[in-house]
């Protein structure tokens, strides 16, 4: 692990109570960037995701999701329905800046633990919560479960992903958590500056079908303002957005993915006279296999010579093996390397942002249930209330 003299976020602290990935990958962006997050804990086994098996495996006890989003994070065990637990949550509020969490929506008030209840405690705190439609959606009041592959599904993402006579198709990851969590973090940053500039405490939402909407924003303005229809390409173009070229093509050994070359350039780069004169978008999927043919003439090494030499936009299709591999070898700074106590030395990839005065750091392995309990109760409330809430059993 190693440390900076000076972090972006230090001082601030999070009073954290997500789970799953749009939570705790927010969290974990604001902790990387030095924010002390305070990750709430059920007693005993912790957030559930700790237990969910990613391909039938856990790493050191706990699932591959829990490592990849919850480092530089303390981990506190409280029993958000014990009464003692609530009103040591609300005191400890006192002394923090944020309170996160991505319950459905009702369940923080009524357990009391609320935007009002802790704003009552401290009328500074910015509360930020995330679900899966937003509080005041006709999905939410309904009890439409929030999940990231039934928001690809409403979202229209998986009817604008593969061929079209492919079923609906989903991302290869879960893009609606990733979105919503980048979106959850900046408006904490937001809400953390307006707050220091006016003074004011605030709540800040988002939710995961939004965040998608806006992901594919490009796409919806069109069918909203140049009243057309999306159709998949029946021949593989990556987008229904998008004319040809603009996907994967095969090569005599793998594949090259080609985007946004005129026709006439690929066609004399490719020796087809016959491929100028095709209306990229009208013939779309009848060019896309006409580039096809030519391609698999090719190995992967000479097309992209013979493409890059000419600065059109292209890249080998790699494995995810692959490009981890690259990284390893190459670029180890894509990549963060901790001693965990339990799994030994684990691998996950590095936070996104660099910041040249105030740089991210790893700081802390992604903690066990409960490890900083004592530890942050007795910082943070005295070493007196920590006996009395251990007393009391509100801590597990």
């Amino acid at each position: 692990m190693t440390t900076q003299r000076s972090l972006a976020l230090e001082g601030i602290r999070v009073l954290d109570f997500t789970q799953m990935m749009l939570g705790p990958l927010c969290t974990q962006m604001l902790a990387d960037m030095g924010a002390d997050v305070l990750k709430i804990e059920r007693p005993g086994k912790g957030e559930w995701m700790r237990s969910m098996p990613m391909i039938g495996e856990l790493v050191g006890g706990d699932s591959a999701a829990f490592h990849a989003f919850n480092r530089n994070k303390r981990s506190v065990t409280v029993d958000l329905k014990s009464p003692e637990g609530r009103e040591a949550l609300l005191e400890m509020s006192k002394h923090c800046d944020v309170v996160t969490e991505n319950f459905r929506s009702g369940v923080m008030d009524r357990l009391g633990l609320g935007y009002d209840d802790f704003k009552a405690a401290n009328p500074r705190i910015i509360y930020a919560s995330g679900s899966g439609w937003g509080s005041d959606s006709y999905l939410a009041k309904k009890g439409m479960p929030g999940q990231d592959l039934l928001v690809q599904a409403m979202s229209g993402v998986m009817m604008n992903t593969g061929r079209r006579d492919d079923p609906p198709t989903n991302c290869g990851t879960p893009i609606a958590d990733f979105a919503a969590s980048q979106a959850l973090a900046i408006g904490i940053l937001g809400a953390i500056v307006a707050r220091d500039k006016h003074g004011i405490g605030q709540r800040v939402e988002t939710n995961l079908y939004q965040a998608t909407l806006n992901a594919m924003a490009q796409e919806n303005f069109a069918v909203m303002n140049q009243k057309i229809t999306l159709e998949r390409s029946s021949a593989g173009i990556a987008s229904a957005w998008n004319d040809v070229p603009y996907g994967p093509h095969p090569t005599s050994d793998g594949w090259v993915a080609i985007a946004m070359c005129p026709l006439d350039k690929l066609a004399e780069l490719l020796q087809d006279p016959g491929l100028a004169g095709m209306d990229p978008w009208e013939e779309r999927d009848a060019a896309k296999l006409r580039i096809d043919e030519i391609t698999r003439k090719f190995t992967t090494a000479e097309l992209l010579d013979v493409l890059g030499a000419a600065d059109v936009w292209c890249a080998p299709v790699r494995t995810t093996e692959q490009a981890l591999e690259d990284a390893h070898s190459r670029e180890p700074h894509r990549l963060v390397e901790m001693d965990h106590p339990k799994a030994g030395k684990i691998t996950t990839i590095a936070n996104p942002i660099h910041l040249s005065e105030t740089p991210v750091c790893l700081r802390q392995v992604p903690p066990q249930v409960g490890e900083h309990t004592d530890e942050v109760i007795g910082e943070v409330l005295g070493q007196d209330r920590l006996a009395e809430l251990r007393a009391s059993g509100a801590l597990g």
